[in-house]
């Protein structure tokens, strides 16, 4: 695992809102008393919604001292999980998924419209509007290729219809998720939506024709 560390540019203080600390305190009445400390994970969690997408220090710190734990522990959960991001990230976080299913149904041309479209993973489009970067398996193989946007997941996708998604959500649109190519839940496919059928494509992959 890579190290992970903190901006270096950070503001100069942090704070809930009064609904995120009135939902927070909300929380912690969900635990026995004396161990509040359990509640760390989704406040860290509302603290980087409330943030925009990442988790500046001054936010663990708060964290820390809401809890009543040292500021180092807080830290170490932070840098550790890779879920919060310890850099500011655009308005659409996009994760792309480069696990063998996703791999061998396409992911390699979403890889390249995100180099296209967005730039360097890890960085900021210049409009603000993205930051992708790749990660293992999001857990929808059988709708490969995949694709989290935030808290979203699109499936089925490919360059095309990928591109498309790109464009819809720089134009401010919304845009459902699931798959993109008609699918309901996790049917077969049908050969008819841009998709190999799944039997074939496996065959040919195993060196039969």
């Amino acid at each position: 695992m890579s190290v992970r560390r903190l901006a270096v540019e950070q503001p100069d203080g942090f704070e809930f809102s009064r609904e995120n600390l009135e939902w927070a305190n909300a929380q912690l009445k969900k635990y026995p008393d004396g161990r509040g400390q359990s509640a760390v994970l989704p406040l860290l969690w509302r603290a980087q919604e409330q943030c925009g997408g990442w988790l500046p220090e001054p936010a663990i710190r708060y964290i820390a001292e809401l809890l009543n734990m040292p500021h180092i522990r807080v830290y170490e959960i932070a840098t550790f999980y890779t879920m919060f991001n310890l850099e500011s990230v655009g308005k659409h976080l996009v994760q792309v998924c480069k696990t063998t299913p996703c791999w061998l149904r396409g992911s390699d041309e979403l890889e390249r419209v995100c180099f296209e479209e967005i730039g360097k993973p890890e960085s900021i489009s210049p409009d603000g509007n993205f930051t992708w970067r790749r990660v293992e398996c999001l857990g929808a193989c059988v709708n490969a290729p995949v694709v989290q946007i935030n808290a979203d997941f699109h499936e089925d996708l490919n360059a095309q219809s990928f591109r498309t998604l790109l464009s819809q959500l720089r134009a401010g649109e919304t845009v459902a998720a699931g798959s993109h190519a008609g699918r309901h839940a996790s049917e077969p496919g049908s050969g008819e939506d841009g998709n190999a059928n799944d039997e074939q494509e496996t065959l040919h992959f195993n060196g039969f024709k």
